[in-house]
């Protein structure tokens, strides 16, 4: 039984964590009909004048509007004093009037209906306190109204493909396929003046100045739908609503290329860029994090937007960051070799089967490896035949081929043989030809050809490292992690109220027996840890748990205890214990004063064996928690061997933390230790991030050291830090975690229990097993049509049904156990993007065997709950009229049902303002 047709996820308010429609996308602020101009002026040189004679100049079709007291005709269009006095609402109102005017202006856009505008204007917030308080009026005016606003401090936008230029730039944009978004007005017409010359075309060409509004998350939603986009270029400076722009862009990512030039990185910089956008900074290694974790690829320098944007188009992605370097002269190989390695990529290791190949026709003197130099009086034939042999060796990821013109190379017949390369491959082709102006003509034949060419090989061989890190950021949202073990309801209340019970007392500290409480609730392994308030009693419970042991200072203030001099280590008797718990007295007495000390705690010694790990998080202010994990120990401040992460993680994710750091390397074993359990120390990742998430009281925790050996794991030390009330204050997650409040245990007709659940990333096995239990009618009751099983089931397919962003969508399963005991699913329901205002789709699907129980009522009335909560206002669904089963189930729901000509199937529309109705009996 189903209802509803697929349909795409719809962008949340990212300033909490409740699920909301996206109100409609900006496709009418990008490519509006009619266009207003408030700050129209005859003035040459002025704002106003410059926007007024782009728009009148330009190919755009639509109606101008120029609003202006002080005339009747502007460049030969009737003029309007006010924005009431125009004779129909525009799309678009675009605003070049000092800041001061600004607020009232924008009042009298919503009194005339106009649904978006784009502040040309500076002296905001970027200028001070003043500005900032223009801002907060504008923001208090469109709360709630409807109205988008592009600004302010901003060039405008332009969009070619309709002729739109509303900017203030000296010339328009080219058509093409690539939306370029720019913080900056001034690098944004730079770029367009570059543009010009290469022949580079837009989509669309919008400065979005400080974001006082629409943000990237709006702006990349609106482009991933946008069918003349291929690719999204951004200059940032600052991110503004980064949960916002986590959610599009990782939702847009499976499309579309993101790619990110940002500025800042010094210190002085970020400084610069604050001031210029007035916004909050972000730490750099934070936002890679968050890159990675979307699918946007990072680059350093404003030519690489451009070549990667071209080369993403032109050739595959590479599976690997494996590239073999093929030329016709020594040195240009090495500088290549230098880039891919210096940028983390890999020289690939030539099969001997290619080794074989190439010896068979190359010249005794050739390099014998990688790079293949096939030396500089290598003609045509002899360099296109080795592109042949090496482009077809399966070590390898990628190829790039230089070229220099020498005198037996004859470059234009060379790049005819290359010329072939430019249709599907398996593996990505660059292409470097060095050298001047016939070279570029050369170079520009491959480019024509698909293939990507560059002037010098430091540039293509950091082109690849792009390309691979591109990849890779795709790989870890398309990949399938393994189920991890789930945290018990009691086991996350219990850690509550160990935390809550701390707060309450006014302390802003764990102490180190509650800290390893919380973390062994959360499944993480800890050493075992009693408190021994007196001297006596450490001796006792040390003869308890026998020596060597470890005592350590208790204190319900003090945060770092081998500051104070509180950790004695191998104490292998009562007296030694006896000693050190008077010594660590006297220490915390003298190094910190009286009232720190509230006696010690004993633990097993545990003997040096294993990896030292770290593995924290602190709050980030834009990107709320931040998991850091890497080499831990005494040292960790002076190794700095650690990566970032976003939590919640998954079992792959975690995977791919582990990876970034260079302890990951000694995982494999490392002088005579055995190899780290990679699943189990993954597993423990997720667990702790899951800590993180879900007990946001928590400010700052690390373990450190974490202890690893084979499949040993030991949280040795743990420091737990609590934030302050109230928790409205509290740094939000960007990423919004399980929702566990929409779970609940079911019963079916036939008394057998169930369980109700957001669906997981782990569900992509389930998923396949649940398809196979569907007949046809089912299926096509669902999609409407016939649709293969393999079809159903593909991976890429299933992971972005089960790997969702709860911001965006929700989708519930049914699971029970078999006769097995083995988890299965029986049905889903899902709550997706409808394209009007406040609204969501449903769609519904249980399992044949599974039908006629009830399971179907029970998951549309939780999807009805789930969508109340989060503040829908209407849930609409498609149903066959031949379904009479889910039109019974809407029925009974209180939904209404019409016909639709338009779709030829039943419409069923519940609106949920006001309180929810009685629920009939399903029967």
């Amino acid at each position: 039984m189903e209802p509803n047709r697929a349909s795409t996820p719809a962008a949340f308010d990212p300033s909490h964590d409740f699920l909301r429609t996206q109100s409609r996308t900006l496709s009418s602020l990008l490519s509006p009909k009619t266009v207003a101009l408030i700050g129209a002026t005859d003035r040459p040189g002025s704002v106003g004048h410059s926007i007024l004679s782009n728009l009148a100049k330009g190919a755009f079709q639509g109606g101008i509007y120029p609003v202006n007291p002080k005339h009747g005709e502007l460049l030969g269009l009737k003029a309007f004093p006010s924005i009431a006095d125009l004779p129909l609402c525009p799309d678009l109102a675009v605003i070049a009037t000092p800041a001061p005017t600004v607020p009232g202006l924008i009042g009298d856009c919503l009194a005339k209906g106009i649904p978006n505008a784009i502040v040309i204007s500076a002296g905001f917030k970027e200028l001070g306190p003043e500005g900032a308080r223009l801002e907060e009026q504008i923001s208090e005016k469109i709360k709630g109204k409807g109205l988008r606003i592009l600004g302010p401090n901003c060039l405008g936008l332009m969009n070619p493909l309709i002729g739109l230029n509303a900017t203030f730039a000296s010339q328009s944009a080219l058509p093409g396929s690539v939306a370029f978004l720019s913080q900056s007005g001034a690098l944004g017409t730079a770029i367009l003046e570059w543009s010009l010359e290469t022949k580079v075309g837009f989509s669309a060409f919008i400065s979005t100045g400080s974001m006082l509004d629409v943000s990237w998350g709006d702006l990349i939603d609106t482009l991933g739908s946008d069918p003349h986009t291929r690719s999204i270029l951004i200059y940032m400076e600052s991110i503004g609503d980064a949960p916002g722009f986590l959610s599009a862009a990782r939702e847009v990512a499976f499309t579309k290329p993101i790619i990110v030039l940002k500025a800042g990185h010094t210190a002085a910089a970020a400084k610069a860029a604050v001031s210029h956008t007035g916004a909050l900074a972000v730490s750099d290694d934070v936002l890679k994090a968050a890159f990675r974790r979307c699918g946007v690829l990072w680059v350093d320098q404003i030519e690489d937007l451009f070549y990667m944007a071209e080369v993403l188009a032109k050739q595959p992605r590479p599976k690997g960051p494996r590239l073999t370097i093929l030329t016709n002269a020594g040195g240009p190989g090495v500088l290549a070799t230098d880039t891919l390695v210096s940028g983390e990529g890999q020289m690939a290791e030539l099969s001997a089967k290619t080794m074989e190949g190439l010896n068979a026709f190359l010249p005794a003197h050739w390099s014998h490896g990688n790079p293949v130099d096939v030396l500089g009086d290598a003609g045509p034939e002899r360099f296109a035949k080795a592109v042949d042999l090496v482009f077809q060796d399966e070590a390898s990821d990628g190829l790039l081929a230089i070229l220099t013109p020498q005198a037996m190379t004859l470059p234009a017949q060379t790049v005819e043989r290359l010329k072939s390369y430019g249709k599907t491959n398996p593996k990505p082709l660059l292409t470097c030809l060095m050298g001047g102006r016939d070279m570029r003509a050369l170079r520009d034949t491959l480019q024509q050809a698909g293939i990507p060419s560059f002037a010098y090989p430091d540039t293509a061989a950091r082109i690849f490292n792009h390309m691979w890190r591109y990849s890779s950021n795709l790989k870890s949202l398309y990949e399938s992690p393994s189920p991890t073990g789930e945290v018990a309801a009691q086991d996350r209340n219990q850690a509550g109220e160990i935390l809550a019970k701390a707060s309450a007392e006014g302390r802003a500290l764990l102490t180190e027996m509650e800290s390893k409480q919380v973390l062994s609730l959360y499944g993480i392994p800890t050493v075992p840890t009693e408190l021994a308030p007196t001297e006596k009693e450490a001796q006792a419970i040390a003869g308890k748990i026998g020596f060597p042991v470890v005592v350590k200072l208790h204190s319900l203030t003090l945060t770092h205890k081998s500051d104070v001099g509180g950790v004695q280590l191998n104490l292998k008797n009562g007296e030694e214990v006896a000693r050190a718990f008077r010594t660590i007295e006297a220490s915390v007495l003298a190094k910190a004063g009286p009232g720190h000390f509230q006696g010690v705690t004993v633990q097993p010694m545990v003997q040096g064996r294993g990896l030292e790990l770290i593995l924290g998080s602190s709050p980030d202010p834009q990107f709320g928690p931040v998991i850091l994990f890497g080499m831990g120990g005494t040292l960790v401040e002076v190794l700095k061997d650690s990566a970032l992460g976003l939590p919640p993680l998954t079992s792959t994710l975690a995977l791919r933390l582990m990876e970034q750091t260079k302890v990951y390397q000694a995982f494999k074993g490392a002088r005579g230790m055995p190899p780290v359990d990679l699943e189990k120390l993954a597993g423990l990742l997720v667990q702790f991030s899951r800590l993180v998430a879900e007990q946001p009281i928590i400010r700052e925790i690390d373990i450190n050291p974490l202890t690893a050996y084979g499949s040993q794991l030991t949280a040795l030390d743990a420091r737990v830090v609590l934030n302050p009330p109230p928790p409205s204050a509290w740094a939000k997650l960007a990423i919004r975690p399980y929702p566990y409040q929409y779970s609940k245990k079911l019963l079916m007709k036939n008394g057998s229990p169930v369980l109700l659940r957001p669906i997981r990333p782990e569900d992509e096995s389930l998923m396949i097993q649940f398809h196979e239990s569907l007949s046809e009618t089912s299926v096509y009751m669902r999609y409407f049509q016939a649709l293969k099983l393999d079809q159903r089931v593909a991976h890429n397919r299933l992971i972005r049904l089960c790997f969702i962003d709860y911001r965006r969508e929700m989708a519930l399963v049914v699971e029970s156990k078999n006769a097995q005991g083995l988890v299965q699913i029986l049905g889903v329901g899902r709550l997706s993007r409808s394209f009007r205002e406040n609204e969501m789709e449903f769609s519904l699907l249980v399992g044949d065997p599974w039908q006629k129980q009830g399971l179907g009522f029970q998951i549309l009335s939780q999807l009805v709950a789930v969508g109340r909560a989060e503040g829908v206002r209407r849930i609409v669904g498609f149903i066959l009229p031949e379904n009479a089963a889910m039109k019974s189930i809407c029925g009974k729901l209180g939904f209404q049902l019409r016909y639709s000509n338009e779709l030829k199937s039943m419409e069923a529309v519940l609106t949920l303002e006001g309180p929810p109705p009685t629920e009939k009996d399903p029967g």
